[in-house]
């Protein structure tokens, strides 16, 4: 009998490792025919949703900007507004910032992209943690780090009271009455710490009710807020047994906020290499990692990690004797380097001298590598495998090439899947709710009303 059904989502990939933007087959990472081409094939090969990262912030490397990243990337609400209208069934996902942003504009645009799309929008609810952000926004440093989940919790609650001010019922267009909508239509107040609002909701309720809520965040208080609101979680476990831990950790936190484990699906972010032999793919493999991870690269990692420029070093030789200096910071804008350098440093010099590392062969190691590797066939199995065995419920793939990076993966493993028995081979529902097997949202409360 078949198992567990497996799940799919594409990511467009941006900042970080995983890109490859100067591969001779990379196209545009601005123009609208990439984005488009990406969610097609996600929708070819029957994927949930298709998912867009935002940065509020180019980041900066010793002070200047850091040009290996992927920069000017488009809005992602606004990108997701156009794929609506070329797409039928494909679940639109957008990051949208709670720390710089405000509930009733973020509910209202994420409002519109439901009705759009017709029922397919999601919302990436994400925090920001430094005075570098905020600084765009002439709010550097307002709210303090444990505050974060506390105001993103309030944030996603004022946004819920809001979709919930319109009933279903609420748009009347009546013309032999004279009466557009319901006199109570999107009445609410809202009074929190974070947020005192007040007044009339203009957008109606979106058709999924509210749209679907996806999280990232691997903290305690993130698997927490997690277990309590969302629906999705985009995790970074890629291999078997963290997979496995985190599935248990946040599966297990839902009963105490009344929820199965059906209520919530976690997807890891994934990659993969395909060969026609083994030998073939993991040779595939080491090439791209070294793509990925070029000289620059690795030194400025280590830089981020050090404090300390290191430009003087190798990077093809022994990692610096120098200490790092946890005071400095020369790379601002990444999440990953921010706190505990001095441990991190440590731990990766251990791991250098115990198998003789290079600094580009360490940063190779701890960036992580390919999820999948081998053929077709043994890509299939190997996902089937880290499903049935309870790693996840399905997985978010991260090209490394923009926009043909998923191709292979609809044309040659998504079939085997369906063979197996473990994937759709159509689309059932309409809705991203429908996707992704998801109970609907409570109802906006009843309200006395007027004929």
């Amino acid at each position: 009998m078949p198992g567990k059904q497996i799940h799919l989502a594409a990511f467009f990939p941006g900042i970080g490792t995983t890109t490859v933007w100067s591969d001779p087959r990379s196209r545009s990472q601005i123009e609208f025919d990439s984005f488009l081409h990406l969610a097609r094939t996600a929708e070819r090969g029957k994927f949930d949703f298709f998912f867009l990262a935002e940065g509020l912030r180019l980041r900066e490397h010793k002070g200047a900007i850091y040009d290996l990243d992927v920069a000017g990337r488009p809005e992602s609400l606004t990108v997701l507004s156009a794929l609506a209208a070329v797409t039928t069934r494909l679940g639109l996902a957008a990051t949208v910032n709670s720390t710089f942003n405000e509930p009733y504009e973020v509910a209202r645009r994420l409002a519109s992209l439901d009705h759009l799309s017709d029922g397919r929008a999601a919302w990436n609810v994400v925090t920001s943690f430094d005075t570098f952000t905020g600084e765009n926004f002439r709010r550097g440093g307002f709210l303090a780090e444990s505050d974060r989940y506390t105001r993103a919790a309030e944030f996603l609650h004022t946004a819920r009271e809001l979709w919930d001010s319109w009933a279903a019922d609420d748009l009347r267009a009546d013309a032999a009455a004279g009466r557009f909508v319901a006199p109570g239509a999107g009445e609410f107040s809202h009074r929190g710490k974070h947020f005192d609002i007040a007044g009339r909701f203009n957008t109606p309720r979106p058709p999924q009710g509210h749209p679907v809520i996806i999280q990232a965040g691997d903290s305690p208080e993130g698997r927490e807020f997690a277990a309590a609101d969302a629906d999705v979680i985009f995790s970074r476990y890629s291999r078997p047994e963290e997979s496995r831990a985190f599935y248990r950790d946040v599966k297990g936190r839902l009963a105490a906020h009344g929820r199965a484990p059906e209520d919530l699906t976690i997807l890891p972010a994934v990659t993969y290499v395909l060969g026609d032999t083994t030998e073939e793919a993991h040779e595939r493999a080491a090439e791209l990692r070294r793509a990925q991870i070029g000289p620059q690269t690795a030194l400025a990692y280590l830089e981020a990690v050090w404090g300390r420029d290191l430009s003087s070093y190798d990077p093809d030789g022994p990692l610096p004797a120098v200490e790092p200096d946890p005071e400095s910071l020369l790379l601002k804008g990444h999440a990953l380097f921010r706190t505990d350098r001095v441990a991190t440093a440590r731990q990766w010099r251990e791991l250098a001298e115990s198998r003789g590392l290079s600094i580009r062969e360490l940063v190779t190691e701890v960036t992580g590598r390919q999820t999948f590797i081998g053929t077709a066939r043994e890509v299939a199995d190997a996902m089937d495998e880290f499903v049935q065995n309870d790693g996840s419920d399905g997985f978010v793939f991260t090209p490394h090439l923009t926009p043909g990076g998923l191709d292979e993966l609809v044309d040659r493993v998504v079939p085997l899947l369906q063979e197996k028995g473990v994937y759709r081979t159509d689309y059932t529902g309409t809705t991203l709710r429908d996707h992704l097997g998801l109970k609907p949202p409570r109802t906006a409360d009843t309200r006395e009303t007027t004929s």
